[in-house]
């Protein structure tokens, strides 16, 4: 079945518990007093999990130790799947002992149908009929993120924030009210409170802004998760697994009655600035640099070209993760007789600073006052991006704290 294709009549929430929630045995325990708790309200609960803190890291250790990287992708999967089969039972065991019936699935018992993408999978469809059935019975169903079956009944994970995006795709399956995602921050910050101390927490967000924010370096919520909440309207709440405090609501921008034009303040470290000098100012050139690129799976963000003054030629900035450095470095020597450039500069001392806020609509302003909050500090701008909902520019890295704590205050979020 389709996701999101059933309603059901009933008050049903999905849980999903990462994996420093379920870190040990006492972790595990205080998961289902949780769960007891949000049964004993009347609520059918699914539960989906992670498997517990570093068990993944050892099971990837464990493959690599035997073959760093010919080894056989699907066999990989199996490997890394047994970490959430551990949970489950662990979760499930564990409210039988406080009364609460429980069953646990693993990925493809509950429904879960990917592609064949091993180790990056991605969700096609769901059967929700076995976990329905098990919810009807009266019981709580475990589920195990990150996982599912492909079309060849191999074993498949999802990647990066598959819990999250099994959660979410369960709750749109099932039509559940909510999707509540606990994890070690008790809510979506207005920016990073390590950093800005008057940083205050938001009673709700808009998917567009999370998915800005997720994609910025906010690591609260994985943008997969966040995009397939946004494509099939699931609210989700992000909550804390060790305090009973209020949590954040990303929700549709309608639900927000009055919208604040900016909510936050984001920022990533994973960045890396290359420029490519000395270029023909000539149509294709850009295809030359970035096609190769592309080919070989380096994502750029950020792009600024510049033109020397008798139009001859022009020098090209773009960013790139940090992680990709050495490769984009690689593969513009390669296609440098084809790109005919002079040379490449790199710098992966910077930082990516955004302002984000569907206020930014139909409200200006904002990006004078970001520039000059940032001129007013000395502080140099390398790029800039923009979207509909968003500014971001390239700095040094040592500038981060500094432009982080005076653009909050400048766009008027510090906490009273």
């Amino acid at each position: 079945m389709p996701l999101g294709e059933c309603e059901l009549s009933v008050t049903l929430v999905v849980q999903k518990y990462g994996g420093t929630s379920v870190a040990d045995l006492d972790r595990i325990r205080s998961v289902a007093s949780r769960v007891k708790r949000q049964v004993a309200l009347g609520d059918q609960v699914a539960v989906v999990v992670s498997a517990m803190a570093g068990s993944t890291n050892q099971l990837v250790g464990w493959v690599h130790g035997l073959d760093a990287a010919g080894y056989d992708t699907a066999e990989y999967d199996q490997v890394l799947a047994s970490g959430e089969q551990v949970t489950v039972g662990l979760l499930a065991i564990a409210l039988q002992t406080i009364g609460v019936p429980a069953r646990s699935f693993l990925g493809w018992q509950a429904g879960f149908r990917t592609d064949r993408s091993h180790g990056s999978a991605r969700i096609l469809e769901i059967d929700p009929a076995p976990v329905r059935e098990c919810l009807a019975q009266g019981k709580v169903a475990v589920i195990a993120g990150f996982q599912g079956i492909s079309p060849e009944r191999r074993l498949t994970t999802l990647g990066r924030g598959g819990s999250d995006t099994s959660a979410v795709a369960l709750a749109a399956a099932l039509g559940a009210q909510r999707c509540d995602i606990f994890t070690d921050v008790d809510g979506v910050y207005t920016s990073d409170p390590r950093i800005v101390a008057k940083a205050r927490k938001l009673d709700r967000i808009t998917y567009e802004e999370m998915l800005e924010m997720a994609s910025l370096g906010a690591k609260v919520l994985q943008t997969r998760s966040v995009a397939m909440a946004m494509q099939h309207q699931v609210r989700v709440q992000v909550l804390s697994s060790f305090a009973d405090l209020p949590g954040t609501l990303v929700v549709d921008e309608e639900e927000i009655v009055e919208s604040q034009i900016v909510s936050g303040i984001a920022y990533s470290r994973d960045e890396a600035r290359v420029t490519v000098l000395g270029v023909s100012d000539r149509p294709g050139v850009a295809a030359a640099i970035f096609g190769p690129l592309s080919d070989t799976g380096i994502n750029v963000d950020m792009i600024v070209q510049s033109v020397s003054r008798d139009g001859v030629y022009a020098n090209l900035t773009f960013t790139v993760s940090r992680a990709d450095l050495p490769r984009a470095l690689a593969v513009l020597e390669r296609a440098r007789a084809e790109i005919g450039y002079e040379a490449v500069g790199a710098d992966a001392d910077v930082c990516k600073i955004s302002v984000v806020g569907v206020g930014m609509r139909s409200h200006t302003g904002i990006a004078h006052k970001m520039f000059s909050t940032l001129a007013a500090k000395g502080i140099n701008i390398h790029a800039i991006a923009t979207s509909e909902i968003k500014i971001s520019v390239l700095i040094g890295e040592e500038y981060t704290e500094l432009a982080l704590r005076a653009l909050h205050t400048a766009c008027g979020l510090d906490r009273d």
